[in-house]
């Protein structure tokens, strides 16, 4: 396991800042904007699924560490467009017009 880490310290420290980023990034938004910050952040899934699906490819066979991140970056990404469109999706139609029965 030691190994493997020392092999993949760009990926540990590329991961351990974009946690602390987004958590930084995130805690800071008022309230108001958090609905025009999930389409933006649908719109960054996308991009981090299309990422994870290169670097599951790239990655060597026997690099288990840098399967394991990047199907972890996958799933969490798919997670979250699916849960994005889902609110998005819930938002919208409290915009839409309610029909009147007669």
């Amino acid at each position: 396991m030691g190994q493997f880490l020392l092999d993949n310290i760009q990926s540990v420290y590329l991961l351990v800042f974009a946690i602390y980023l987004g958590f930084e990034l995130i805690s800071k938004v008022p309230s108001v904007l958090h609905t025009p910050l999930m389409s933006g952040a649908n719109a960054i899934s996308g991009v981090v699924l299309v990422g994870s699906i290169l670097f599951i490819r790239s990655a060597e066979p026997g690099d288990y560490f840098a399967l394991a991140v990047a199907s972890v970056a996958l799933i969490v990404a798919m997670i979250n467009v699916v849960g994005g469109f889902a609110v998005t999706n819930r938002m919208l139609a409290m915009f839409k017009k309610k029909e009147v029965k007669k």
